[in-house]
């Protein structure tokens, strides 16, 4: 072999180290997105028109709307007819096309389909015991996070946080009709779900409607620091507490703690319910329900839908992990060989697409066990009250 050519066989060799190494680190996703990410700056010009939430489409999931979000998992069921408490769920990022910095909210795209996605395996947990409202929005794009300047960063998120808050007004001003509600979201939509509890729930009088706040996925900022600005909303420590607030981020242990994001994150135990909760054992699990469909990561391409099927949810399967708070992450066992297998990202450990379903009948269950306690406490003081 001439010298030339073991130059270039070790350039091979190289490359496909680094390439290897990308993919086992999970960087891959941040070399693809340089490629794909939106050629332009901010301009409102590119914008799709504001969402009107007097309209029907403009929802993901509402009462009367045919939606993935009504789904219940097998051998469970769901009354039918109004319900006596509201859920107001805001979705976390499906737009992963890099034409622009917010979704155009394209019905006919797989954008809508990933939003299918979140309405079947995330909004679904609260289908047995609350009216589910979730606004379809102008959502950051992904490329938010990962290419986007500090500027359009801060601006694509307050484009859509502008959505999120019109949409909370409107269910406030024409639905709710004074019922108790809980607000639920997952990664970006925690971002928005966080910010509409702090300019409009905490030390407001609608605080005392709000029965929890289930904000969960590494990506919503939910820290501690941040928790401690607010008035009156807490951090839940227990089953039943009303009026606070639920968060974790859910890891593979062993897996290299994500630093940046873990430094001061709050961290409640799904199985024990304790704020910074240690381990608490598989036999407390309830269960988790695998994910039907299938959530498009892809950050190439057009935005053509992909024809994904939802079928049922399938029966829960309980007692598949253990669970312990560790350095404001939530740790749990390897999901690798399990029903759960699939939706870590890259090789990091980072359970990001489980945080609801790996956890699915332990917040049906625990949403269920937060209204009965507050309808009580309720009932107690309009009967002290009446005295």
């Amino acid at each position: 072999m001439t010298r030339t050519y073991k130059v270039l066989a070790l350039i091979v060799v190289v490359l496909a180290v680094a390439i290897a190494a990308l993919l086992f680190s999970g960087r891959a996703i941040y070399v693809a997105a340089w490629f794909t990410k939106p050629r332009h700056g901010w301009d409102l010009a590119l914008k799709a028109p504001a969402p009107d939430y007097g309209r029907a489409d403009s929802w993901a999931a509402r009462p009367g709307k045919d939606s993935f979000a009504l789904f219940v998992p097998v051998g469970t069921s769901s009354r039918p007819g109004a319900r006596a408490v509201d859920v107001f769920f805001v979705h976390p990022t499906g737009f992963l096309n890099g034409k622009e910095w917010n979704s155009p909210l394209d019905p006919n795209s797989r954008t809508e389909e990933n939003t299918w996605w979140m309405m079947a395996n995330q909004a679904s947990v609260f289908s047995s015991c609350c009216d589910i409202y979730a606004p379809r929005y102008r959502e950051a794009s992904i490329f938010r996070y990962i290419t986007a300047t500090p500027d359009i960063a801060a601006k694509s998120m307050d484009f859509a946080y502008a959505d999120v808050e019109r949409a909370f007004q409107h269910y406030l001003e024409h639905d709710n009709q004074g019922r108790p509600f809980i607000i639920a979201s997952h990664s970006q939509g925690t971002a928005h779900a966080f910010r509409l509890i702090r300019d409009h729930v905490d030390g407001k009088p609608l605080a005392s409607r709000m029965i929890a706040a289930y904000l969960l996925g590494a990506g919503g900022d939910i820290t501690n620091a941040a928790v401690a600005t607010l008035k009156t909303i807490r951090v839940c420590n227990s089953a039943t507490e009303s009026g606070c607030l639920v968060h974790w981020a859910t890891y593979r242990d062993g897996s290299r703690l994500d630093d940046k994001r873990a430094v001061d994150m709050v961290c409640v135990n799904p199985l024990s319910w304790k704020r910074d909760g240690g381990y608490a054992p598989a036999t407390l699990h309830k269960g988790g329900v695998p994910a039907t469909g299938k959530f498009s990561g892809k950050f190439w391409g057009d935005d053509s839908p992909q024809s994904v099927v939802f079928d049922p949810l399938k029966a829960p399967v309980p007692n598949e992990t253990w669970a312990a708070c560790k350095h404001g992450q939530l740790m749990v066992a390897d999901q690798s060989e399990t029903p759960f297998r699939g939706l870590e990202i890259g090789k990091t450990g980072n359970y990001h697409g489980l945080d609801y379903p790996l956890f699915h009948m332990d917040i049906r269950e625990n949403a269920q066990a937060r209204i009965a306690a507050y309808m009580h406490s309720t009932q107690e003081q309009t009967a002290e009250a009446s005295r």
